[in-house]
C-alpha cells in the first residue's frame, strides 16, 4: 500500500470528484453533438461507407476504450498507475461508451420490430 498519498483527505476527495463532473460533463457535449449530426467523423465514418462498416468501427471503438479501462485497472492494482483519477475517468469513459451501444441496440431493435409490423 506504498503508493497511496498518507493525507488523502476532503479536499482531495473534492478535487477527484470535479474532475469526474468535468469528464461527464465533456462526455455529454459529445453525446450532443453526435445526436446532432456534428460529429459524424467521430464515429469512425468514412465518406462513402456504408451502415455496417459505420457500426462495425464504432462498435471496435467501444472495445478499445472498454480495453483501455481494464488496462488501467490491471495497471492501478499491480502499482503501476497511482493516479486513481486516472483510473475512474477510464472507467466512467468504458460505462459512458458501452451505456452509449446499449442505447444504439435498443433503437436498432425498435426499428427492426417497427419494420417487421409494416410487413405484415
Amino acid at each position: 500500500m506504498s503508493a497511496l498519498r498518507v493525507g488523502f483527505g476532503v479536499e482531495d476527495v473534492m478535487a477527484l470528484r470535479s474532475q469526474v463532473l468535468a469528464r461527464n460533463a465533456a462526455l455529454r457535449e459529445v453525446r450532443a453533438a453526435s445526436e446532432a449530426g456534428g460529429s459524424v467523423q467521430a464515429l469512425g465514418r468514412v465518406p462513402g461507407a456504408g451502415f455496417a462498416d459505420t457500426l462495425h468501427n464504432a462498435l471496435k471503438q467501444v472495445s478499445a476504450v472498454q480495453a483501455h479501462s481494464s488496462d488501467m485497472q490491471v495497471a492501478f492494482e499491480r502499482g503501476q498507475v497511482t493516479d486513481i483519477a486516472q483510473v475512474m475517468l477510464a472507467r466512467q469513459e468504458a460505462g459512458v461508451a458501452f451505456e452509449a451501444t446499449l442505447q444504439v441496440r435498443n433503437k436498432l431493435l425498435t426499428a427492426y420490430q417497427d419494420i417487421m409490423r409494416m410487413g405484415g
